[in-house]
């Protein structure tokens, strides 16, 4: 089984960090952390997640491969979620989405870097179950 806790701990320790989720493809939440919200985490990143598939259609009707990720900047925040099987069609890869909320002035960068590694691992060793 996949120790979620572990995989997401690296994020969890970036500046600005408030929340995430791990969900599949669908929007079943797979893990979440709420710990510094009062956010509705699993019903947030669902919604983003419905958001995400529509904005990947469109791309793809206008030509272009999948959407890799979607973010919402705010005067507060900023919301995200990045897509794991972007360019993987191995069948030993299960596709997955995590979403994240941070503070306008938590690390953005770094935590993408972080959460584009856990999507790839997370698929990877769902992917082997």
């Amino acid at each position: 089984m996949i120790d979620f806790d572990q995989a997401m701990k690296r994020l969890k320790a970036v500046n600005g960090y408030l929340g995430s989720a791990v969900l599949n493809y669908t929007g079943e939440t797979l893990y979440y952390d709420n710990e510094n919200t009062g956010t509705d985490i699993p019903y947030s990143a669902s919604i983003f997640n419905d958001a995400f598939r529509m904005i990947s259609e469109s791309s793809l009707d206008v030509g272009f491969s999948d959407a890799s990720s979607i973010e919402a900047k705010t005067l507060d925040g900023h919301v995200f979620l990045i897509n794991s099987a972007g360019e993987h069609s191995d069948e030993q890869f299960a596709k997955i989405n995590i979403f994240a909320i941070f503070r306008d002035d938590g690390n953005v960068a770094l935590a993408k870097m972080i959460m584009d590694k856990a999507a790839k691992s997370i698929s990877s060793e769902l992917g082997n179950l």
